[in-house]
């Protein structure tokens, strides 16, 4: 059985796309390219991809309205930007938009190699978070969400179901459990991954952004989840338990 990730490589240049072709099946993955949208299109069609290494700046159809195009169709495929941009605020929007990292142009294959293999290992199904005794199927309650334990499920005032990745579920369950508490990034990491964080690893600044636009929190001056600024981050609501 075939076992070796297949990545798929889009990006205008040919010489880059070879490049990572050979660098990538070097190390263990498959890979398949494409120079644009047509073609990463068909190359989805046609194959199980894992992962898709994705530009940024192409002719056409870029990097951005491609990631958003995929996130609209509700596909949850692990997207790493390329980026010839430097300022933050460029690459944020490409998290924004639903990427889950992003490097900047020039880059170390061996670099990439690496947040390649971390997006992986975040994309795996993780065990849902042992509940407290006497937890299971409850309901949290908070700013007139319910997020409910049994079925991972985050409902509005108004009934409606959000859809949150195992990610974003594990994340939210770790903030409505420590409640108006500075949290780090590595404490984070640990609640919601049960792992440690790894020196490039931006999985929670991307899931709390996430969280904040399914929550109606203001990204430009949020109110639930708060950024403490060298300390992580705090979530504000008074949570109960049903």
């Amino acid at each position: 059985m075939e076992t070796q990730p297949h990545i798929l490589v889009v990006d205008d240049d040919r010489e880059i796309r070879d490049l990572l072709a050979r660098f990538l099946a070097k190390h263990g993955l498959r890979v398949t390219t494409a120079a644009d949208g047509t073609e990463m299109e068909k190359a989805l069609a046609d194959w199980a991809i894992d992962l898709v290494v994705l530009d940024l700046m192409m002719p056409g159809e870029d990097g951005l309205s491609l990631t958003r195009r995929l996130r609209a169709k509700g596909s949850v495929l692990p997207i790493v930007m390329l980026t010839a941009m430097g300022e933050d605020t460029d690459r944020i929007v490409g998290l924004e938009m639903g990427a889950d990292d992003y490097l900047p142009k020039p880059f170390n294959p061996r670099e990439l190699l690496a947040r390649i293999k971390a997006v992986l290992r975040r994309a795996q199904p993780d065990p849902p978070i042992q509940a407290e005794p006497g937890a299971s199927g409850s309901r949290h309650r908070f700013n007139g969400w319910q997020l409910d334990v049994a079925t991972r499920d985050l409902i509005s005032a108004d009934g409606v179901v959000m859809t949150l990745s195992a990610g974003e579920f594990d994340l939210l369950l770790a903030f409505v459990e420590h409640p108006r508490r500075v949290l780090s990034r590595d404490q984070l990491l640990d609640l919601a991954r049960g792992r440690q964080a790894i020196p490039f690893d931006r999985s929670i600044d991307i899931q709390v952004s996430r969280l904040r636009r399914k929550l109606g929190d203001d990204a430009k001056d949020p109110q639930l989840i708060k950024t403490v600024r060298g300390g992580g981050y705090l979530f504000t609501a008074e949570v109960t338990r049903a």
